[in-house]
């Protein structure tokens, strides 16, 4: 009986301890990316490496906040339904991208190298796509929100200086601004994107 209590007790405070641990974002970033490159390698299709690719997004990247980051100041003046309709386009058009790209790999390495804590709410972590005969070496940084250091998200993904997120920003506002700042042109070309 002693015994029984005593391993419940440690059941409990095991979970308990794990669960409030915090995960440092260098440590997040270099499991992500082995967690990926893993199933990059594994021998299934491409659209099945590309489902998978996508619930690794969902629960590693914060979609919403890059998506209401790439709208500009534009989301300022969406009512409600027009902010949860975005939303739901754009991680459709977000989910797509990035699998789709992604799938192309075979077994990417990537190294972690470093960190810098830039505030309490971001780090970015350095790391380095190896080179293969295909390509040269590429230096990729994480921009990571640890708000919540429990649940850290990818925010951006900076390659060779290049923001992946302020390029998004940029391609947006460009629909917005050559479609006299009307949103239904922007929700029509992510529904299409997400479609073909």
């Amino acid at each position: 009986m002693m015994k029984k209590k005593l391993l419940v007790f440690l059941i409990v405070f095991f979970s308990i301890t794990v669960s409030s641990f915090s995960i440092e974002p260098d440590i997040f970033v270099q499991s992500t990316v082995n967690r990926a490159s893993k199933l990059l390698g594994e021998d299934i299709s491409k659209n099945e490496k590309i489902e998978k690719l996508k619930i690794i997004a969902k629960e590693t990247v914060d979609i919403r906040g890059i998506g209401f980051y790439t709208l500009g100041k534009k989301r300022k003046s969406l009512n409600e339904q027009e902010k949860k309709r975005y939303a739901e386009l754009f991680e459709g058009y977000f989910l797509k991208s990035f699998s789709s790209r992604l799938a192309e790999y075979t077994n990417p390495e990537i190294d972690v190298q470093g960190k810098e804590r830039l505030n309490e709410n971001y780090t970015i972590v350095n790391s380095i796509l190896k080179a293969t005969k295909e390509r040269p070496e590429i230096k990729i940084d994480w921009r990571i929100y640890t708000k919540n250091p429990d649940n850290p998200l990818i925010r951006d993904l900076i390659i060779e200086g290049l923001s992946l997120a302020r390029t998004q920003k940029e391609e947006f506002a460009s629909v917005l601004s050559s479609n006299n700042d009307d949103i239904e042109a922007l929700f029509k070309v992510l529904k299409k994107f997400s479609q073909n």
